[in-house]
């Protein structure tokens, strides 16, 4: 992993000369989301720094396991020394835990769409996860990955990669999991809990978008409502990861599934398979992501917003 050497001396300066640090990931978090926010945040603890992490929306079923998993907050601490975003392309998706107005001092993340929003921007687009990111940072700024940390950071890794399965997956990233591994990370117990272990009411979930699937040529959509989560009891906002099946369907290109919000808006989620860039249809949209994995939230009535999209990923394809 290529990082900018100025960037990194930079980020490390202000970590140690910080005794309080505030933490804050994106709204809707995944597993790389709260992996890196736990993973920064247990290193930071270990060397005795007060830490605040925060995530607006929470932290998901899939990640509660976590240690540190109980002391996320639903808004940051402006008045921290040091204030950082992880994996965050932009500083507005960090949602309700970040006021617009309030400084960010450091910037860790992954996303080619990211807009360089803090004083120190440590960027890496060829990043498999955020996570892989701190994972080998960490110890270049001199703070140790205990084994909580490393369960931490694998998670994100696990998460982002689909258990190592993404086409950007390196031998470099492989040698960073494994050292989690040999940090005390239990690997078959993480990959359960991150990618297999589902809610019952999460499989009745996906069964009520599973019945509305639709497919037009390499196109392949479906859409869950607010009523679809009444009727199975799911208690997220999001599609409970349903979104990466979609594009398992043989001859599948692109896989868009949209999500009923109560406020008026849509969260649409876009997974492509190798060769293809979803990232530049999110962007228009207001989102933003990856080539394989981007998201957006859009305002509009489902069947409005569904028409708008497709629209513009028919043009993609």
């Amino acid at each position: 992993m290529t990082f900018d050497p100025q960037a990194v001396a930079a980020a490390g300066e202000r970590l140690r000369a910080a005794r309080t640090v505030s933490v804050v990931s994106h709204v809707s978090p995944d597993g790389d989301a709260v992996g890196s926010a736990l993973g920064l945040t247990l290193a930071l603890r270990a060397a005795g720094k007060r830490v605040t992490v925060a995530l607006a929306d929470g932290v998901p079923a899939c990640c509660r396991h976590l240690p540190g998993a109980e002391t996320v907050v639903s808004r940051g601490d402006p008045e921290a020394d040091c204030k950082v975003f992880v994996d965050c392309g932009d500083r507005d998706r960090g949602g309700k835990a970040w006021q617009a107005d309030w400084p960010v001092d450091i910037n860790i993340d992954h996303h080619k769409t990211n807009t360089r929003f803090a004083g120190v921007n440590l960027v890496a687009p060829g990043a498999v996860a955020t996570a892989a990111m701190l994972a080998e940072l960490l110890p270049r700024w001199g703070l140790e990955i205990t084994p909580e940390a490393a369960s931490a950071l694998l998670t994100g890794m696990l998460t982002d990669t689909i258990g190592f399965r993404t086409s950007n997956i390196t031998a470099h990233a492989l040698r960073l999991a494994a050292d989690l591994v040999d940090r005390g990370a239990p690997l078959s117990e993480l990959y359960f809990k991150a990618l297999v272990e589902r809610s019952f009411e999460a499989l009745r979930y996906w069964g009520q978008g599973l019945s509305r699937i639709r497919r037009e040529g390499g196109l392949v959509w479906t859409s869950l409502t607010l009523e679809d989560r009444k009727i199975s009891g799911y208690g997220g906002n999001d599609d409970a990861d349903l979104v990466g099946y979609l594009v398992t369907v043989r001859g599948a290109a692109i896989g868009v599934i949209f999500i009923e919000q109560n406020n008026g808006t849509v969260k649409v989620s876009w997974r492509a398979r190798p060769g293809w860039d979803v990232s530049g249809v999110a962007v228009r949209f207001g989102g933003g992501g990856h080539a394989p994995a981007s998201g957006a939230t859009v305002s509009g009535s489902l069947a409005e917003v569904q028409a708008r999209v497709l629209e513009a990923t028919r043009a993609l394809l």
